[in-house]
């Protein structure tokens, strides 16, 4: 389907790219949007495709590298600068996140890694990782508060 290596699965707004157009990588989200924020700086979540991250159209293992940074947020309100910024997880969170991490490791190649990126600042990376099937080879806390952490799993089949 497509030539591209690396997946995004949920884009968001390219935050974390240095090059937010890369070449190799297909970005992904749930939606397409523009928005002015408060402070009058353009938010814009465009990705390639639009999709679902439970359910992506894309072949089964057709990525050498899949990054994984779902929203993060369940308690927001729906037009929150936050929730603009980073989405909002639902009352099945557990579900969704679930769904979401088998997707990615549906798409991604034999020995291909899944990095996730997640913040615990309303959900513990305990509790996140008690729902998930197998466990990341390791992970670290970046930020100021150190509340977000990179996880990097890898798929042996």
């Amino acid at each position: 389907m497509t030539d591209k290596k690396i997946l995004d699965a949920c884009c968001g707004s390219r935050m974390f790219w240095f090059d937010k157009n890369n070449p190799l990588v297909l970005f992904n989200d749930i939606r397409k949007e523009d928005h002015v924020l408060c402070d009058g700086r353009k938010l814009v979540i465009n990705p390639d495709i639009v999709s679902d991250f439970r359910n992506m159209p894309f072949d089964d293992e057709a990525f050498k590298l899949v990054v994984f940074d779902p929203p993060h947020l369940k308690n927001l309100g729906k037009s929150s600068y936050m929730a603009k910024k980073y989405g909002v997880l639902g009352f099945t969170w557990e579900m969704d996140i679930l769904e979401g991490f088998k997707e990615c490791m549906r798409v991604l190649e034999p020995n291909g890694l899944l990095i996730f990126k997640w913040n615990e600042s309303q959900i513990k990376v305990n509790d996140l990782l008690s729902i998930l099937p197998q466990k990341p080879l390791f992970g670290h806390p970046t930020s100021k508060n150190g509340h977000t952490i990179w996880m990097t799993f890898y798929k042996n089949l």
